[in-house]
Parts: structure tokens; sequence; C-alpha cells
């Protein structure tokens, strides 16, 4: 058995032995973090795997939605996961939705946190759907960036062997 969250259209297919929240999704988020001040951003994806890994996951799926300035994407998904990590305390705290205050807990509580940019892109190059962005790239510029987070950021992408977790 697995367990599958959709974001965007796109579809993560976990091990049953994860916990996973779609952070972007909880109230917590929507009522009280985006009220906070303006341009407050969260990641998509929250996972706990049996070793009590976090991971911080952002999706983005450029397949059929191309980005115009792929350049700014590694200072985007650094912006998400310093927000999402300054609201984590407040969510174990005071978030009124009992689910939500147990996955912040979770996240809390990890031995160890990562983080994942999933990046979905055209597999064919052509001109109508070129791959703009290089993963080499995005992943050294993300390294610099969230370095005491996690030193070692993955992009990844739908058949990347890195992660646990599929797509479909």
């Amino acid at each position: 058995m697995t367990q599958s969250i959709d974001v965007d259209g796109l579809i993560l297919v976990f091990p049953t032995d994860w916990q996973c929240s779609r952070y972007d999704d909880w109230a917590f988020y929507r009522k009280q973090a985006l009220k906070m001040r303006d341009g407050i951003k969260g990641i998509d994806l929250l996972a706990i795997d049996p070793q009590r890994t976090a991971w911080a996951i952002e999706v983005k799926d450029y397949r059929r939605h191309q980005r115009t300035k792929p350049t700014a994407l590694p200072e985007e998904v650094a912006l998400k996961v310093f927000d999402t990590l300054a609201m984590l305390l407040p969510a174990k705290l005071n978030a009124s939705a009992p689910a939500e205050q147990r996955h912040a807990k979770a996240v809390c509580a990890a031995r160890r946190l990562r983080v994942v940019l999933h990046l979905a892109q055209p597999r064919t190059h052509s001109r109508l759907w070129p791959r703009a962005i290089n993963p080499a790239d995005v992943q050294q510029q993300l390294r610099r960036l969230v370095k005491p987070i996690d030193a070692h950021p993955l992009v990844v992408d739908n058949a990347s062997p890195a992660v646990a977790w599929h797509t479909r």
C-alpha cells in the first residue's frame, strides 16, 4: 500500500510508513501564517520517513507551464524553506487542527532535515517545450542558499532513484 498526494496535477506516491502532509494546504498556514506579513511562502510538502528524517519538498511542474525566470528558482525554494521552518514551532504550539499540530511536532522532533526540489520538466527537448532549467545548476545554487539547513539538498525528477517516492 502507498499514499498519494496531488501537488498541482503531479501525483507523488510515498511508502505507507511515511508521514506526509501538504503544508501549503494547512489551515494554520492559510489562516494565520499568511496574515503575518506580505510575501510569506510555504513549501508544498512536509514528509517524515521511518528514520525520522524530515523532508521539505517543493514541487515544480514545468512540463506544460514554462517558467519565465529559471534563475530565480533556487532563491524561491530557499525562501519557501525559510518561511516554512519559521512557522513550524508556532504550528506545533498553536495550530487548531490536531493533525497539523501532530505533524509539526513530528517535524520538529526529526533527527535530520532534508530539502528537495522535485522538478518535472519535459523528457524530450523541442522548440515548443525546451528543458530550460539545468537541475545541476539549480542544485549548486540551492546548496549555497540552504547549506546550514541541509548541506546536500536534492533536485530530483520523476525518475530519480535518490528518493523513496515516485510520481504518476
